[in-house]
């Protein structure tokens, strides 16, 4: 979009400005001998709520595209969760986002930073905890975010403040001053958040934070989550596979499936989406011909009938009402329903109906794993700000 403004009557110039949906720049410029002659050229970044967008961004790895031209917005002060299985793109948006990867095309803006025009910008604004630990498992808690506080440059009695602060709320205190190499595996995921949060960044990054944990120490991080980002009002972005981390935590949860974004809302306005009930049944065999079969139901009682190869179940949208119509179609065809049962939609159920398969249907990569394949991927280092 460009917008010409006649400026003649005040300084004999011409003002025009260009938008391409995340920065603007304006050239001032005056006509002298039939040429444009340029005097003056502003450039600035796109302003606005959200504290994340990405347009257009797309990054390939030779013949491999982890992310197809992906496209989104985190609002400020929301906890937003991009779910999907291993190799979906997560962790190539992940390193995007936080400076470490570059994208091959598109343009991804952080706290009103590009991530490629201002990296210094971006990686101030933010923490970073990545999913492996990389404390040093030889210095104390204390310590350990005492050195983070160091490399962020951190005024002295300011980081002592700071770290007494993220010592109570991560709730490990008491034992601050041994050897992270006592710690359990919880204790060091929560002292990587504590060190996440130390500058108090506008945006906090978060990579699978509770994978490998057992669920009590799960919800514990969660309520961590939560405290920061109701009391400090802090942005979070985090990637996860457990449906049950996205549904409790998460204000909005992204869909990522091979690399493309194929479904954004609420975790509730999600699982409404798929009406009120969900039918799921096993049979004895033939699965696709039953699929066919239901699909061309005309009694309005069932709708979007899906096979997911990972449970060998049929689901369909409907509730009780729709069972005998079930029983009959099956029958028609010669096929023996084994169990059925009537439920109310989960993400899992819809996380089905947006790709076709299950969440754990993957092929066993990671992004990392895929990335080998195409061309290697560059070692990484937590990125807690400047």
């Amino acid at each position: 979009m460009a917008l010409a403004l006649d400026c003649a009557g005040a300084v004999g110039a011409s003002l025009t400005c260009m938008y391409d949906g995340v920065g603007a720049s304006c050239i001032l410029h005056r006509i002298q001998n039939g040429s444009s002659l340029i005097i003056g050229q502003l450039s600035t970044t796109y302003v606005s709520s959200s504290a994340i967008r990405t347009i257009h961004l797309t990054k390939t790895f030779d013949n491999f595209a982890a992310l197809r031209d992906v496209s989104f917005e985190v609002e400020s002060g929301e906890i937003f969760g991009l779910l999907g299985p291993n190799g979906a793109g997560k962790s190539t948006m992940m390193m995007i986002l936080t400076t470490l990867l570059k994208p091959t095309s598109g343009r991804a803006v952080v706290s009103g930073f590009d991530v490629v025009g201002n990296p210094g910008g971006v990686r101030r604004s933010i923490g970073y905890v990545q999913q492996d630990v990389t404390i040093d498992e030889y210095l104390t808690g204390r310590e350990n975010l005492y050195l983070q506080a160091r490399l962020s440059r951190m005024p002295k009695e300011k980081a002592a403040r700071r770290i007494d602060e993220m010592l109570h709320l991560v709730e490990i205190q008491e034992r601050q001053d041994e050897p992270t190499l006592t710690y359990s595996g919880g204790m060091r995921k929560r002292l990587e958040i504590a060190a996440g949060l130390l500058h108090m960044p506008d945006v906090l990054f978060l990579d699978e934070p509770t994978v490998g944990l057992d669920i009590q120490t799960r919800r514990k991080i969660w309520e961590y989550i939560k405290t920061v980002n109701s009391e400090y009002g802090m942005t979070v972005f985090l990637t996860t596979h457990y449906m049950e981390e996205a549904d409790n935590l998460c204000d909005r949860v992204g869909i990522i499936d091979g690399g493309k974004i194929v479904g954004i809302d609420t975790p509730a306005a999600m699982k409404e989406s798929l009406g009120g009930g969900l039918v799921s049944m096993e049979v004895d065999c033939g699965h696709l011909q039953l699929v066919e079969r239901l699909s061309k139901d005309e009694s309005g009682l069932i709708s979007d009938v899906r096979y997911d190869p990972s449970s060998e179940r049929i689901v369909t949208s409907g509730d009780a009402a729709a069972i005998p119509r079930i029983f009959q179609a099956a029958s028609d065809c010669n096929i023996t329903v084994k169990r059925i049962a009537v439920s109310t939609p989960t993400l899992d159920d819809v996380f089905l109906s947006h790709t076709g398969h299950g969440l754990r249907d993957g092929d066993g990569r990671d992004d990392g794993q895929q990335r080998r394949r195409g061309g290697g991927r560059p070692k990484r280092r937590a990125a807690r700000g400047g």
